[in-house]
């Protein structure tokens, strides 16, 4: 059965996500090298401290460290996806999936990614649920200051920019519900340059290893392989749209029959499931869920 592997990003943080694994001596370790590179434990946070948990700067590292976790433990039981796509974040875990880089680089690579997001003031973001996907496309275009962030499905986006950018095309258009999302500023947009270019000059001489398995990027929900190409994928993620529902789209074309969500949370698995007929899905956040798939 062809699968693919998708990984969440911020907002499925869990308090207590990952604690069960420390049972696994390899993941302990891992645990222990995530504490040695951050200056900080990601157990103590995800065991401790919701807020800590809430906030950019320690999320993302836990959610990557975790992820890669999940990621060891199913290969040692022989398990391999035929492709892989991750959720903002997630992508990066998706790049070490494939081989791309190895668990020290892309930690250190999301660590400084969560500082400099961290550190963005201007802007925020709203989710849109149960919309029309026509009437929103024009009120964005027709809107200074707001774009879309996140395409998720034909029902659920994200719409990031200025307040009143958001509050224009909230207005604009008649919708089930709008939340406005607990961030420290407008992700996946173009206010997101100034971060965006200091994480091009972190990455720009890390080496990129060609994939091992094809990567749906973001940005490009295309099959890619080539690591030069994934690098500038990733380059541009930022400020860049996250293009889910094409990805999930893509899953069919692909021969893909299962999808397999590794991490916390089942929003990646339900938004397939709404998108895609056909796809089984599944769930691998714990151990328990770990030691059931096959």
């Amino acid at each position: 059965m062809k699968t693919a592997w998708v990984f969440p990003g911020q907002g499925s943080q869990v308090l207590s996500m990952g604690v069960d694994l420390l049972e696994i001596d390899a993941a302990k370790a891992t645990f222990d090298r995530a504490a040695e590179i951050l200056g900080w434990s990601i157990v103590d946070i995800c065991q401790n401290d919701e807020v800590k948990l809430a906030n950019t700067q320690y999320t993302q590292p836990c959610l990557y460290t975790i992820e890669c976790i999940l990621v060891d433990q199913l290969k040692q039981k022989g398990l391999t996806p035929d492709i892989v796509a991750g959720h903002s974040l997630g992508e990066l875990v998706a790049l070490y999936t494939a081989g791309v880089f190895d668990f020290e680089t892309g930690l250190q690579l999301v660590k400084r990614r969560a500082e400099l997001m961290a550190l963005a003031s201007e802007g925020g973001m709203t989710a849109l649920l149960g919309f029309d996907r026509s009437q929103l496309d024009a009120a964005i275009a027709e809107t200074e200051g707001v774009v879309l962030a996140n395409d998720n499905s034909s029902a659920q986006a994200v719409i990031s920019g200025t307040p009143e950018g958001i509050a224009a095309v909230v207005a604009k258009i008649k919708l089930k519900r709008a939340i406005p999302l607990k961030v420290s500023g407008a992700f996946h947009s173009p206010m997101m340059a100034t971060a965006a270019t200091e994480f091009g000059k972190l990455l720009a001489p890390v080496i990129f290893n060609d994939a091992q398995i094809p990567v749906l990027s973001n940005v490009s929900p295309i099959p890619a392989t080539d690591g030069n190409e994934l690098k500038e994928r990733l380059d541009r993620q930022i400020t860049g749209s996250v293009r889910w529902r094409e990805i999930s789209l893509q899953l069919p074309e692909l021969g893909i029959q299962r999808s397999i969500e590794v991490g916390p949370g089942k929003v990646l698995g339900g938004l397939i499931k709404r998108t895609c007929e056909g796809i089984l899905v599944a769930q691998v956040g714990t151990r328990s869920e770990l030691e059931a798939i096959s």
